[in-house]
């Protein structure tokens, strides 16, 4: 197997991306309106970010309803962050594979894979969250005959 020329360590430190990238933003409002972009892209062709959108807008609505304490509130919404992360990061990922890697290509494949399956740790990770956060109140709740 071929070996790759080394790069001393730390020297990504010292490269100066304006220099090997012609759509290196100097505007903070036009990077806002670039990740604003990325957001809308996502829930527009990415069918599983408007799956994500109705579970958290769910999962919030349940946890305000159910009067979840603050610290609470906040580790389901870190949680739903998590998951919202994951999967923006794979669509990043699969992107940049589809770019670099048009032709079917076994490492692209794991690259691929892999990033779907960081998501679905994720997913997995929040379901359980929600669970521990949200049943026992819920359940509470619905023995004690409703609202």
């Amino acid at each position: 197997m071929a070996r790759r020329g080394r790069v001393p360590a730390g020297s990504s430190a010292r490269i100066d991306p304006a220099r090997y990238s012609p759509r290196t933003s100097q505007s903070r409002g036009a990077s806002l309106r670039f990740a604003w972009a990325g957001f809308g892209y996502m829930l527009r062709y990415q069918k599983n970010t408007r799956i994500m959108l109705a579970a958290a807008v769910i999962a919030v609505a349940l946890a305000l309803w159910l009067g979840l304490a603050a610290d609470h509130c906040a580790i389901l919404i870190l949680a739903i962050g998590g998951v919202w992360l994951a999967e923006f990061i794979n669509a990043a990922i699969e992107a940049t594979v589809n770019l670099s890697a048009p032709d079917i290509q076994p490492m692209a494949k794991v690259a691929k894979d892999v990033a779907a399956g960081a998501t679905l740790v994720a997913v997995v990770v929040a379901v359980l969250v929600g669970c521990l956060l949200l049943l026992p109140p819920l359940t509470e709740r619905l023995l004690a005959g409703g609202a």
